[in-house]
């Protein structure tokens, strides 16, 4: 079976570097990706789309999107005011409703907001993709259902219940969903937030969503972690466990925050340090086959 995949750019951030970077000095972070003169770096919110997939059309994420009111866009460093994925979708030939499924890996608003329609004065908060399935992992669906204080903030108050009144909410409770079928493989991860959840597409060879367990390529090597990260030992304990199984089987990285690179292959030198390796800035028609 044969599957095509593009990349597609949401709406841009500038965020604080010393919080994406956690407890890595600026002197060493800074290298990777500069910041600004508000010690802001550049960060994507890239989404995936596929073609194929249990013979359906999949995204694999929708970024931040543009449902923030003027005030708060600013406040949260979105660069563009228009809703910059629906106009990625259409430059490839694909409207929103077009899409059989969407796969949100957490409800945090840089990975969810996409699902809702820009921001209008005086207009209630609607979804989009009215013909997709919403796809979302059990755990990362109780934390948006009940935060904790300490990251209350990242989630969209009323996403959930329109979520659920869509009548098109796929709750995963394994390493699978009855939509998308064996093309598609999850695993989760608990150190960024409860029940993250990673989609591998096409097995062996094929291509997993990082997600916020590896934001971009610098995130890849062990010991740099986010300042939003929960549990960051645990982070670093599951990432080195997640790295080691995709390289021994050939998976390829795909990044949403990297503002470079969409995917790359997985290398670890003669120390043990894991890097990137022949990275990709786009993704346009990428071919997977697999049985």
């Amino acid at each position: 079976m044969t599957i095509k995949l593009w990349s597609v750019l949401g709406n841009s951030q500038k965020l604080d570097g010393g919080a994406m970077f956690g407890n890595a000095p600026k002197a060493v972070w800074s290298k990777w990706l500069a910041p600004d003169e508000q010690n802001r770096i550049p960060l994507a919110c890239r989404a995936l789309y596929a073609e194929g997939i249990n013979g359906k059309r999949v995204l694999f994420e929708t970024g931040i999107g543009a449902f923030f009111e003027p005030k708060l866009r600013e406040r949260y460093g979105v660069v563009e005011d228009r809703h910059v994925l629906l106009d990625s979708l259409a430059a490839i030939g694909v409207r929103h409703e077009d899409i059989d499924a969407v796969v949100i890996s957490h409800l945090h608003f840089d990975h969810a907001g996409g699902l809702l329609a820009p921001w209008a004065e005086g207009q209630a908060p609607h979804l989009l993709f009215p013909n997709a399935r919403y796809i979302v992992g059990a755990e990362a669906w109780a934390r948006a259902k009940a935060p904790h204080p300490r990251d209350r903030a990242s989630f969209i108050p009323e996403l959930c219940d329109l979520l659920e009144a869509s009548g098109r909410l796929d709750i995963v409770r394994g390493d699978r969903s009855e939509t998308l079928g064996d093309d598609v493989r999850f695993s989760f991860s608990d150190g960024h937030t409860p029940g993250l959840m990673l989609a591998e597409i096409g097995g062996a060879g094929g291509v997993v969503f990082c997600a916020d367990l590896i934001p971009g390529r610098p995130w890849v090597h062990l010991p740099i972690t986010m300042g939003y990260d929960r549990y960051p030992e645990m982070l670093i304990d599951e990432k080195r466990a997640f790295l080691d199984d995709k390289l021994s089987r050939g998976v390829r990285l795909y990044f949403t925050h990297d503002p470079d690179y969409a995917m790359a292959g997985l290398v670890r030198d003669a120390s043990g340090r894991y890097g990137t390796a022949a990275a990709e800035a786009e993704l346009r028609g990428y071919v997977l086959t697999h049985p």
